[in-house]
């Protein structure tokens, strides 16, 4: 069945296909041999050549000539006037002065001065008269004792008091503090008001007084 279904199982025709096979490869060799083929093969390849087209490049154009140089145009020279010529000024005569002529006039020679002595020295003029300075316990023998203040007791305040007194007419006039805690300044004034003094000219005596609380 499958032999009548597909006839190139044929043999007669298998063996007509090989000599078709084996005439053509005898064909070819042939010309080959003889040239032929050569002569095909440039017939063909003749369609088949391209013409080579050479590039033609186009130079640049040439650049601009450069442009002719400026002509320097020279300025003329600066020409200087002559000096003016040199007048000479005109001599010019003083007029003349009406001063007085000056004459020398010889003068006598004066009699020399005559020196009078150095006069005596001023005397000295008397030194104001004023207070001498003396001790108190000179000055005023017969002294009281001031009092210790009651509130420098209680706050425990102690210190030196340094007065002054003008003695009068064996009087204690003036008494000024000069230093010290001032809560003692009235009791140190009150009790050298009451001194006892022996001077007669006024006299200033300076008196120191220590305070303690014991």
């Amino acid at each position: 069945m499958h032999r009548k279904q597909y006839p190139g199982n044929d043999p007669a025709r298998r063996t007509a296909g090989w000599v078709a096979v084996i005439a053509l490869h005898l064909f070819i060799a042939w010309a080959l041999v003889t040239g032929t083929a050569r002569k095909a093969l440039e017939i063909v390849k003749k369609p088949m050549e391209a013409a080579v087209i050479q590039e033609v490049i186009i130079p640049p154009p040439p650049p601009p000539p450069p442009p002719p140089p400026k002509e320097i145009v020279k300025a003329p020279p600066k020409v200087e006037a002559p000096p003016p010529p040199f007048v000479p000024p005109a001599e010019v005569t003083p007029p003349p002065s009406n001063a007085p002529a000056i004459a020398s006039v010889q003068t006598p020679p004066t009699a020399p001065a005559v020196i009078a002595p150095p006069a005596p020295p001023a005397p000295p003029a008397p030194a104001p008269v004023g207070p001498t300075r003396q001790e108190m316990g000179v000055a005023c023998p017969t002294q009281v004792k001031p009092e210790m203040p009651r509130r420098a007791i209680q706050q425990r305040t102690e210190g030196v008091v340094r007065a002054q007194a003008l003695i009068r007419n064996g009087k204690v006039v003036e008494v000024t503090i000069l230093s010290g805690p001032q809560v003692f300044h009235s009791t140190v004034r009150d009790a050298m008001l009451q001194y006892q003094c022996v001077s007669g000219a006024e006299v200033l005596a300076t008196q120191e007084f220590a305070f303690r609380v014991e």
